[in-house]
């Protein structure tokens, strides 16, 4: 399994144009180029969807992300990668697709 590692500056969008940021800051001892590591640990919320469903406005509001099952963790929690299963979903739970992960920073590899 391989995939890049998501850090705190990484641009993250949801299918319908909206931007995807952290509510929780990744503040971990990890860094790349200066901006924490994310993972698992750390929550994410929507901003700008104008997505609607029959004209009703149903915007993505969260992404939850599913971590692989690498082993590698920082601070006890799973890192992300470019690569990790993620959803985002409205304020009813309802999901919505896959962000899309525009930039990431390292390379990793896991045999």
């Amino acid at each position: 399994m391989s995939g890049s590692l998501l850090d705190a500056g990484v641009v993250i969008g949801c299918p319908h144009g909206g931007r995807v940021t952290p509510a929780t800051t990744p503040s971990g001892g990890v860094r790349l180029a200066g901006a924490a590591v994310a993972t698992a640990a750390h929550s994410y919320v929507v901003i700008g969807c104008s997505h609607t469903v029959d004209g009703v406005p149903s915007p993505c509001v969260t992404v939850r992300w599913t971590a692989h099952g690498t082993g590698i963790t920082v601070d006890g929690a799973p890192v992300l990668l470019d690569t990790s299963a993620a959803e985002c979903f409205t304020a009813a739970f309802v999901p919505q697709g896959p962000p899309v992960v525009q930039a990431a920073q390292r390379k990793v590899t896991v045999r």
